[in-house]
């Protein structure tokens, strides 16, 4: 490949970049009310901007990058190339232009929603055309200027041929060794860089104010980042949103004029079930200390996940955003919607919020969700000292928990009060091994994962041992609960109901918490509502109605999860089901037991009561999230 068509390859993309500088310079011109935030942060999101200009420009332009590795001049073949680049081009330019005006809709970049309302597009084509006319304007100048500066190699002369030609061979291994070049840096450029993950919409929110994520987006980006996503079908229970409202009875804490403004530390364990905890069980389990600590705070033995896998916890735990669909939150089409989560809300009220994950930063998307909620920083195991490199490190998954503990502790330690920190343990995952120094310490059980119950257990123990000498101990909220369930080898678990029964525990070493029934029903979605209510922290719209403070009389709580395709929601009499053809089902409820036959035929009116509850959280999601609407 000569190196003039390397340099043409540079120029060409190096235009196609100012051009969207000048998009996404007009994007927040536009919608400038919507970013309120210093010039400063503003322009390290333009320049965290052409991160996802690349990865979207490399994308949309693969057929014409492989084309153009032709290296002929013939000026057919030159032209049909600059109309290729041409049209493709078009297509972002287009998406761009059209979120200027979109974006005052949906609050978010455009994805496949085109797809999945594509007869709508159509049906208003003409309407929309005469509307947005003036959008018509730059799309035609943009085109144009693209067109009139595309270089074009210069035409084949005899003086360019060289006398003594290269050898064929040394030929073709040079232009092999530029493609192979070339093509490792495109796909750096798609991938975003060498991090774990490959750049999702998600990583433009890991800044400061979360918002102009949006502005270091482009529409090209998040359009073909979700093509292929799976979508959300609507529901259409209710043909109203007070209607919505009315089934889905939200309850907004009640002010607590003496509440404190204590820390609050979230303990998130992973795979940590009911099944395997003594309190639980007639005290036959492998949680010896957290079962001792259980007894000395509001232990909740009704308590539910709200999903079944890891990436399904902090969206419901941070934000009261429960899974009721099968595509996690953190990397479906609608991870840019508004979402206000608790490092946001506490934030502005002068808390330092922290999110701990001793894992490879980026696993999961625990990086990029933890901006998303509004949380200031981020420790995963690029932050601990050492990293991969140090005998802490597990060598699957990231830093064992006992120092990762001791670690958290420590950092707690350095943060300004008061704050709100978040931890997810990690080593009660599979291969599910305890650390070398820890063999044979801990109950074999019955299942692999018994044992390294223990040692979480035994690291917790350690971590309040260290807490305890902390002068923020006495200051603070401890809230443990966990990440979803795993092994079972307990017949009464093994139903649709045990498979999401977890614990949830508050305690506070220095002060008594309010009253509450600890039989409530509780889920992991009440945690920001508890929070808020605990702190007396106003909300406002910014809590989402899915979740109950844990100290709110006024209900008896309730919990909501998906499971086989269908959306259950427990009271503490019934279960309710919704299935995937929209029949409303009623079982009886037991702690953790759910019989596998409905009741035959129950009482209309609690059939109707709760199928509709039901039918609005489906509602309020799923619409919520396909419009962007979750707080309006």
């Amino acid at each position: 490949m000569p190196s003039e068509f390397l340099r043409l390859l540079v120029r060409r993309f190096s235009l196609l970049l100012g051009v969207y500088l000048l998009l996404r310079l007009g994007f927040y011109l536009f919608n400038q009310a919507a970013f309120q935030a210093a010039p400063a942060q503003v322009a390290l999101a333009f320049w965290h901007g052409f991160r996802f200009d690349i990865a979207g420009l490399l994308l949309l332009n693969l057929p014409w990058l492989v084309l153009s590795l032709v290296p002929s001049r013939h000026l057919v073949w030159q032209r049909m190339l600059r109309v290729m680049w041409l049209l493709l081009n078009s297509l972002g330019v287009a998406l761009n232009l059209i979120d200027v005006e979109y974006f005052r809709f949906i609050g978010r970049r455009t994805s496949n929603e085109l797809f999945t309302i594509g007869d709508d597009v159509r049906r208003q084509a003409g309407q929309l055309l005469l509307q947005y006319w003036f959008l018509l304007v730059p799309f035609g100048l943009v085109l144009a200027a693209l067109w009139y500066l595309y270089p074009m190699p210069r035409p084949a002369t005899p003086a360019a041929v060289p006398t003594v030609p290269a050898s064929r061979r040394a030929v073709v291994l040079r232009y092999l060794g530029q493609v192979l070049v070339l093509g490792g840096l495109v796909v750096l450029g798609i991938r975003g860089g060498v991090q774990l993950k490959p750049l999702r919409t998600g990583h433009a929110f890991m800044q400061t104010p979360p918002v102009l994520g949006h502005v270091a987006l482009n529409s090209t980006f998040t359009f073909l980042k979700s093509l292929g996503a799976q979508t959300l079908e609507r529901r259409e229970f209710f043909t109203s949103p007070d209607s919505v409202q009315q089934a889905l009875a939200p309850l907004p804490p009640q002010p607590r004029p003496s509440a404190p403004r204590d820390n609050v530390v979230v303990l998130l364990l992973e795979s940590f079930a009911s099944e395997y905890t003594g309190i639980e069980n007639n005290g036959q389990g492998y949680t010896p200390f957290f079962d001792s600590l259980a007894t000395q705070g509001l232990f909740f033995r009704e308590h539910y996940a709200n999903g079944r896998r890891s990436i399904e916890a902090l969206p419901a735990v941070l934000a009261g955003l429960p899974s009721l669909n099968e595509h996690p939150f953190i990397t479906s089409p609608f991870q840019t919607d508004e979402l206000h989560g608790l490092g946001e809300i506490l934030g502005r009220e002068g808390y330092a919020t922290s999110l701990f994950h001793g894992a490879q930063n980026g696993t999961m998307g625990f990086n990029t969700f933890s901006g998303i909620a509004g949380v200031q920083q981020y420790f995963g195991l690029n932050e601990y000292p050492g990293a991969e490199k140090s005998p802490d490190f597990d060598g699957h998954w990231g830093i064992a928990d006992e120092p990762y503990l001791q670690y958290f502790a420590r950092q707690l330690s350095q943060q300004r009060q008061p704050f709100f920190s978040t931890l997810f343990t990690l080593s009660s995952h599979e291969p599910f091994e305890v650390p070398r120094p820890y063999a044979g310490r801990f109950p074999a059980g019955t299942q692999p994962i018994h044992r390294v119950i223990g040692y979480t257990d035994f690291a917790l123990r350690q971590f309040f041992k260290t807490a305890r000498r902390q002068p923020w101990y006495r200051h603070t909220l401890f809230i443990l609960l966990a990440d979803h369930t795993s092994q079972s080898d307990r017949p009464d678990y093994q139903n649709t109901l045990g498979a999401y029964k977890t614990p949830l525990l508050l305690f506070h070493p220095g002060r008594p918490l309010p009253p509450a029934n600890v039989h409530r029903i509780t889920q992991q979605a009440d945690v920001p509502a508890t929070v808020l209510d605990f702190l007396n922290v106003p909300a406002g719209r910014q809590l989402l109605p899915f979740g109950y403070s844990v100290f709110d009389s006024r209900t008896s709580g309730r919990a909501l999860f998906l499971s086989g395709g269908s959306l259950f929601l427990v009271h503490q009499d019934f279960v309710t089901e919704l299935t995937a053809d929209n029949t409303v089902r009623l079982y009886p409820y037991r702690t953790h037991q759910m019989p596998e036959a409905a009741l035959p035929a129950p009482d209309p009116r609690l059939l109707r009561q709760y199928g509709n509850e039901l039918k609005a959280a489906a509602q309020y999601f799923t619409d919520g999230l396909l419009d962007n609407r979750l707080y309006r």
